[in-house]
């Protein structure tokens, strides 16, 4: 089996390019910007500027199914003067133009890494979100991953290309960044953090069952023009998840039961909102229809995914 990835130097298409790279029944070839990027274990490595322009044709000859991880990602305070138009370039039109000459180079199927943002940013207690409800984006960023999958459906349509579409939520494991890294961070050296009293529900996915499910639906029959939603099918508040990554790390919680309501207050206050929303709300995430359609069930469990990600966030904090 052919397999074509974008996005290898990224979190999960990396890790995806090494877990295919380990099997001796398929071939991969790696699409990645710019001239830095090294990729030996891979077949070829194929070398672009601008996805939206980029010319794909001969490479993709012989390739039975392209993953599609690379995107221009949703970023806090975003500088540019159009941040939708930039979102469409890199998400809709650079999306559209891959998929577009993989269907002409008679590729079989397209496995699209799309967003929980396409459905919203929060979902009521219970209510979680499903795959095949209507898209309610409220960023350039979610507008722009709902917009190519409205693209690369109608492309099924007219060129019978199987078109696959994953959406996950927060995605953690070795390697991670950003406030999830910085919570570890912070677990790790002791500091109390005002989370001990928030009763939201979060879905999140491990990298490593996200990557699992990726190679699911490179090639599993039932997967062909489906839309799928991902976690660990475990949702847990702020304050569990904390408590379990501090478990992972070996070190005490130190968490102080601060109100909920307070600390979204003082957030709000402090033009922090969207921060207040991660870490005060809910939004959970309903895999039932990816277990049904695929049998499929994530490899690790929560607790499992948080001691690996812990160790490797030691280990590099001793560099």
């Amino acid at each position: 089996m052919q397999i074509f990835v974008t996005g290898a130097s990224g979190f999960v298409g990396g890790r995806l390019v090494r877990v295919l790279t380990a099997r001796t029944d398929i071939r991969v070839t790696v699409a990645a910007r710019g001239t830095s990027f090294t990729c030996p274990e891979a077949e070829q490595v194929v070398r672009f500027d601008d996805l939206s322009t980029a010319s794909f044709s001969a490479e993709l000859i012989g390739v039975d199914t392209v993953v599609h991880c690379a995107a221009r990602v949703h970023v806090m305070n975003d500088q540019e003067a159009d941040p939708l138009a930039a979102f469409r370039r890199a998400n809709v039109e650079g999306t559209l133009n891959l998929a577009r000459q993989a269907a002409a180079a008679g590729v079989k199927r397209f496995v699209f890494l799309s967003s929980i943002k396409v459905n919203g940013e929060s979902t009521a207690p219970g209510m979680p979100f499903t795959a095949d409800q209507v898209g309610n984006p409220s960023d350039p960023y979610g507008v722009s991953k709902m917009e190519a999958e409205q693209g690369l459906r109608e492309l099924a349509s007219t060129t019978g290309m199987e078109v696959v579409i994953i959406r996950p939520v927060l995605v953690y494991g070795p390697g991670v960044k950003a406030n999830f890294r910085s919570m570890m961070r912070w677990l790790h050296k002791g500091v109390p953090l005002p989370f001990g009293a928030i009763h939201n529900a979060r879905s999140l996915v491990a990298l490593d069952n996200l990557v699992d499910l990726i190679v699911t639906c490179a090639s599993h029959p039932a997967a062909a023009n489906q839309t799928f939603m991902v976690s660990d099918g475990e949702d847990l508040s702020t304050t569990t998840l904390l408590r379990k990554m501090a478990y992972a790390l070996g070190k005490p919680a130190r968490l102080l039961p601060v109100p909920a309501a307070l600390l979204s207050a003082g957030a709000n206050m402090l033009g922090k909102r969207s921060l207040s929303q991660r870490l005060c709300g809910s939004l959970q995430v309903d895999i039932a229809k990816t277990r049904s359609v695929l049998g499929w069930v994530p490899p690790l469990s929560v607790d499992e995914a948080l001691k690996v990600t812990a160790s490797d966030f030691m280990e590099n904090e001793k560099k």
